[in-house]
């Protein structure tokens, strides 16, 4: 039987349950972190370390948690930043225009061993990279992940109102990509 959020995190603060409660929480939501965290970084390489110093992150300070959201909305937050951080530092290392990262990106997923150019969700991965990142990430969490506005709003600290317009110029463009591509 799968322990409730508020079952783990009670077990988590006893020191004696804590490495049991926390393997718990990584098996529940390990998955869902590794797909949200690889459409934004793309290579399952890159995807593979975010979600550790994500899960870093989130062993170090789960003690922290105040129940303010969801617990799922604050490791997906963890993961959003730990993403955009990963993306930040490979810009600073490589100095390179925003248009040479993004084309590494495509780059990085044509290289992909599942890559398949004429499949249609290939052609949906192409059109999202060519998103600004914050739509990008926008776009993923709304399509993919189907999570609400108001989580949404919690996790990248944005209002409703902005993140719809986000989500809309998204749509228009990733529609506009596969119209014309």
């Amino acid at each position: 039987m799968m322990l409730t959020d508020e079952e783990l995190l009670t077990r988590f603060a006893n020191p004696r349950e804590r490495e049991f409660a926390f393997t718990q929480l990584v098996k529940k939501y390990q998955q869902k972190l590794y797909w949200h965290i690889r459409r934004i970084v793309i290579s399952h390489e890159d995807a593979d370390d975010v979600i550790q110093n994500t899960f870093i992150k989130i062993w170090k300070n789960l003690h922290n948690f105040k129940g303010e959201s969801q617990l799922y909305t604050w490791f997906y937050r963890i993961a959003t930043n730990e993403s955009i951080t990963f993306i930040n530092n490979r810009k600073k290392r490589v100095v390179v225009s925003m248009d040479d990262t993004d084309e590494h990106l495509i780059n990085t997923l044509k290289a992909d061993k599942n890559f398949n150019a004429s499949a249609a969700e290939w052609k949906l991965q192409q059109a999202i990279l060519m998103l600004p990142e914050k739509q990008r990430i926008v776009f993923n969490l709304r399509y993919f992940d189907e999570m609400p506005y108001e989580e949404m709003s919690k996790i990248l600290d944005t209002t409703e109102g902005a993140l719809k317009a986000s989500y809309h110029h998204a749509v228009k463009k990733v529609e506009d990509y596969l119209i014309n591509h």
